[in-house]
């Protein structure tokens, strides 16, 4: 339960990711609510998990997903570049993060 709990606080990290830039674009009030809220449960999410999985692997593995996923965001959301090089190294951090799994 502590590993599903984990990655839903990463995929809210990467929700909270989104609504900053959503926030940058539009000012509004929901989207800087959104942006408050995602981050609460993604440090929330993030804290129950501490509790049974090492401080050092829950960590990593958080920022991965919320790293993979601010990337992912980006090129499919924001228009940002989808070039070989940015998806090799996004490649890398979901291998880096399945890999602390396999090992924990």
């Amino acid at each position: 339960m502590d590993w599903i709990i984990l990655v839903l606080s990463g995929l809210f990290e990467t929700a909270g990711v989104m609504m900053i830039s959503r926030w940058h674009m539009t000012k509004k009030g929901f989207d800087l609510l959104g942006m408050i809220v995602s981050f609460m449960i993604s440090f929330v999410g993030l804290t129950y998990a501490l509790e049974t999985i090492s401080m050092g692997t829950a960590y990593a593995i958080w920022t991965g997903i919320g790293a993979a996923g601010g990337v992912l965001v980006g090129m499919l959301f924001f228009h940002e570049p989808k070039d070989r090089k940015r998806i090799f190294f996004l490649l890398l951090i979901i291998g880096s993060v399945v890999g602390l799994k396999l090992i924990s």
